[in-house]
């Protein structure tokens, strides 16, 4: 299959474990959902989100009171300003000559414009760090397809050259973060019952994650492979809070559990469950007087952390008598921050990594999607990063 307007075999340099060559790339995008910054951006903002859907703003009015609680502000471009900032730091640190470079795909700066930006510089190859870590549709595909919708749009396929850095949900620089936070999750959540007279109590770990339409998560990851739970997606949920626990010695003994949350959508599709509201309320009639949340799925604390866990969650945990700790988002943890520089340095020639690790028997995972990986829900669209990819990306 050739690349459309590229007269480039999307195969060469890649093989059979969807492994890229390494290339010379002469900047670094850093990629995410985008949030409003105002009560004026709020809807806007979820109807970018939700384009194409016919969701009236009755509807999303709804949604917008989450954001409204907070002054119409979502926590995650100030987080990924954070986040571009460490980047250059340890970049700068390394002697890594290479810009970061960022944009949204429903909030400004938009990738549009970022990749317009990109060859404005001068730059001809850029390499994509997306803020989801796992694999699914929204996750992985639709990156793809929106940096391709982009180069379209700009009149830039064929001209910018976009690869993107492999799903990194087992590296350790995602998972050691999430070690240490249940560590000292579970000595916060035990003083407390200590305090209270109850210093042998039981308490439960519960890794949380966006919940997806089940025919999303079973179209996740390469076709023809069993996966535990029925689907990639939550198959790298599973050995990834194992990987942690397995790093906590303080977890031993332990139950757990992967819940979900942030369901959105019409009620008759169904979705990923147990919705981590519900399995609380199961909490206490097992014994159980102690709970540490884990936002597993989740890079940063954006809005589904800071209102889904930090005040549903928390007030559920509240209203049924149970200590509970939410555990940090790797955000900025130097380990994290490191984890993504290394991860790009798998794809450079220069100050290249051959070694890829992974802390789980799934990883390491593809740096190019294969074909009917994480299938196109909504018809087909140009992507990039994948052996299916539909627009060009030799640079010129």
């Amino acid at each position: 299959m050739t690349t459309a307007g590229s007269g480039l075999d999307p195969l060469a340099g890649v093989d059979e474990n969807g492994r890229m060559a390494p290339k010379r790339y002469d900047a670094i995008v850093l990629a995410s959902f985008g949030g409003p910054e105002g009560q004026e951006d709020v809807i806007p903002f979820l109807r970018n989100v939700t384009r194409g859907r016919g969701i009236p703003d009755e509807r999303l009015e709804e949604v917008a009171t989450h954001y409204r609680s907070f002054g119409g502000i979502s926590p995650i471009n100030a987080q990924n300003r954070a986040l571009k900032q460490a980047l250059e730091a340890e970049l700068d640190r390394r002697g890594i000559d290479l810009p970061v470079l960022w944009g949204n795909r429903n909030w400004a700066p938009f990738i549009a414009d970022t990749f317009r930006e990109a060859y404005d510089a001068g730059h001809r190859r850029v390499l994509a760090l997306s803020t989801s870590a796992y694999s699914c549709y929204s996750s992985c595909r639709q990156y793809r397809e929106d940096f391709g919708m982009a180069l379209v749009e700009t009149g830039l396929a064929g001209k910018l050259e976009v690869d993107k850095v492999r799903q990194y949900f087992d590296h350790p620089g995602f998972v050691e973060p999430f070690v240490e936070g249940v560590a000292e999750g579970l000595a916060a959540v035990r003083a407390e019952l200590a305090a209270k007279g109850e210093p042998d109590a039981p308490v439960h770990i519960m890794f949380a994650t966006h919940s997806i339409p089940i025919g999303d998560a079973e179209a996740a990851g390469p076709r023809g492979v069993e996966y535990e739970g029925g689907s990639a997606y939550v198959a790298q949920h599973l050995a990834t809070a194992q990987a942690v626990l397995d790093r906590v010695p303080e977890a031993a003994g332990v139950e757990w559990s992967l819940v979900y949350q942030s369901r959105s959508g019409a009620p008759h599709v169904p979705w990923l469950e147990p919705d981590i509201n519900d399995a609380l309320e199961e909490l206490p009639g097992k014994g159980i007087r102690g709970v540490v949340i884990v936002p597993l799925g989740f890079v940063s604390d954006h809005m589904e952390v800071v209102w889904d866990l930090d005040t549903e969650a928390l007030q559920t945990c509240a209203a049924l008598g149970l200590a509970a700790k939410r555990v940090p988002t790797p955000g900025v943890h130097a380990k994290f921050v490191e984890g993504l520089v290394d991860m790009v340095c798998e794809r450079t020639v220069e100050n290249n990594i051959a070694e890829r690790p992974a802390t789980t028997s799934l990883g390491p995972w593809m740096d190019v999607c294969m074909p009917n990986c994480c299938a196109n829900r909504r018809g087909e669209k140009p992507t990039v990063a994948g052996m299916d990819s539909t627009v060009g990306t030799g640079a010129q």
